[in-house]
């Protein structure tokens, strides 16, 4: 890894707004370090590409004052950083939809600080949303009538989508959806077995089918014919020319 940090032409760190400024410095210093290098960023060029009208960084049982000071904007490395607004929503402009295209604008306007504010908050008036009484109801009008999708099931669930604030609703909600399909269900379960034998003592199996860490599947995995499935694999890649 650190031959390719040395022979790298350019970093590009994506959604970097929601990274602690000292996730930030602390890159500076590994490339300086290890690139024998004292420019910043070890004189490689680095690619931050994010807004900070999205997301910002989570400080845990922080204050509004701790996300401040842990944004990348109150690094010492920011009056170095060059800044490069893209103004053109390109998803927008290559599949043009009315209601995509709107949608946009509204966003913008968010950020903007243009949508009046009730206590703090943005009335879904706004933005065109539609309100439901419960989590059956908006599962029933994005998903409808999921258990009559027939073949053309897995095309038509990449065109639905649900934004959830944790894995336990993520959970709950795939699993409500899942006991819709017609489909023959499939379990498997992962490997719940230590190394050494003597270890079953402290990591005991009841202990660790319940460890659920994010980006990993749970211990019990339902499948389905027809579902889709998303598989998150990191990797590191050099390329020479």
């Amino acid at each position: 890894m650190a031959h390719v940090l040395r022979e790298a032409k350019i970093i590009i760190w994506d959604e970097c707004t929601m990274a602690h400024k000292n996730g930030i410095e602390a890159l500076n210093r590994l490339l300086q370090d290890i690139r024998g290098c004292d420019r910043i960023m070890g004189g490689v060029i680095v690619l931050l590409a994010g807004d900070f009208r999205q997301t910002l960084p989570v400080v845990p049982r922080g204050t509004r004052a701790d996300e401040v000071k842990a944004c990348m904007k109150s690094s010492i490395l920011w009056p170095s950083v060059k800044v490069l607004s893209l103004t053109i929503n390109m998803r927008v402009h290559l599949q043009p939809n009315s209601k995509a295209e709107e949608f946009s604008k509204i966003l913008i306007d968010i950020g903007d600080g243009k949508i009046p504010k009730e206590d703090g908050r943005i009335n879904v008036s706004y933005i065109n949303c539609e309100t439901v009484p419960d989590l059956i109801t908006l599962i029933d009008k994005i998903y409808p009538n999921i258990d009559k999708a027939g073949d053309n099931c897995s095309s038509w669930l990449k065109e639905r989508a649900m934004l959830t604030p944790t894995n336990e609703q993520v959970n709950c909600i795939n699993n409500f959806l899942l006991e819709k399909l017609p489909t023959e269900q499939v379990r498997y379960e992962s490997v719940d077995k230590v190394l050494e034998d003597e270890e079953a003592v402290h990591y005991p199996v009841e202990f660790l089918r319940t460890l659920n860490p994010p980006g990993i599947p749970p211990h019990v995995l339902q499948l389905k014919i027809g579902i889709c499935v998303y598989c998150l694999v990191p990797y590191l890649e050099s390329v020479n020319n």
